[in-house]
């Protein structure tokens, strides 16, 4: 896979000159790099630019540079066309993203000699049905999420699995995430962390006004039906936290695996349970070390 497509947030420090690095690198390595059509304009390498859509006919891979969030919008509009994915972590957590920014050269020999391995993520497919009707659909990597607005009050939601009642919450709403996403909201709500290579989905109540509730682990192929009802208008469903559909009660939003995969690109010495203990560990230190500046 010598063909590499380059997608670049712009917003991130030094993203641009890690996009001009990487660009020259594989270029001088004997590869051939393609990059989004904007970056491509402001480097001064327009012959080299592509829509998102021309990178599934023309590069073999796809170097993103940003944080998760850069990655998880990547993954959506590439799902279709089974494109893998290095993510270059030049934003906060970086939880999906493989290489860093002081090893360009060392990721570019990797992939050009095929020193990875790819993990297949599945995804997730939501409809929001009102009225029998199909209103807004999408897919997510991640996690959709149901919640309430900015007030606080609560909203009930009512889940079914395969057309049977798995139970009704009333608290801030639910969440039904991938094992990918079980690092992402889920955790923060006390969902689980599940091993990537595990087929399953999360169900995780937001705030639930009961202390019976609690995250559930549910099989892969199963269908979930969540009626929302609420005595206020604020409602949302969101795709990854960045795409949001508004909701009104009395829909129903349906979940279900997506026919689609996000391929990530991966080092084989480096196992999930690394990345956990450097991400989130080192999240917490940080955290403590912030706390204690403060006394």
């Amino acid at each position: 896979m010598n063909r590499i497509g380059i997608f670049v947030n712009e917003t991130k420090p030094k993203a641009k000159e890690v996009a001009s690095e990487l660009h020259m690198l594989i270029e001088n390595k004997g590869g051939k790099a393609f990059l989004e059509e904007n970056m491509a304009k402001v480097l001064g390498l327009h012959e080299k630019g592509l829509s998102l859509s021309q990178f599934a006919e023309k590069v073999d891979l796809v170097f993103v540079i940003g944080g998760d969030g850069t990655l998880l919008g990547i993954a959506r509009e590439l799902a279709a066309y089974s494109l893998p994915i290095l993510g270059f972590n030049v934003g906060n957590m970086g939880f999906l993203s493989e290489a860093e920014p002081d090893d360009l050269s060392g990721a570019v020999d990797r992939v050009l000699a095929g020193n990875y391995c790819i993990e297949k993520r599945f995804m997730l497919h939501t409809e929001v049905i009102r009225a029998g009707n199909v209103m807004k659909s999408g897919i997510a990597l991640n996690d959709v999420g149901i919640a309430k607005g900015s007030f606080s009050r609560m909203i009930t939601c009512n889940v079914q699995m395969d057309g049977r009642l798995i139970g009704t919450y009333s608290g801030d709403g639910v969440i039904v995430s991938t094992p990918t996403g079980s690092t992402a909201y889920s955790l923060s709500c006390g969902g689980p962390l599940v091993f990537p290579g595990i087929q399953a989905l999360l169900l995780t109540p937001i705030c639930p006004h009961t202390l019976t509730a609690r995250p559930m682990v549910l099989p892969p192929e199963s269908v979930l039906d969540i009626h929302v009802s609420a005595r206020h208008c604020e409602l949302e469903a969101t795709l990854d936290g960045q795409v949001g559909f508004c909701l009104q009660s009395g829909d129903l939003v349906r979940v279900k695996r997506a026919n689609h995969h996000t391929l990530l690109v991966k080092w084989k010495e480096r196992s999930f349970f690394d990345v956990v203990r450097k991400k989130l560990q080192a999240s917490e230190q940080e955290a403590s070390d912030e706390s204690a500046k403060t006394y």
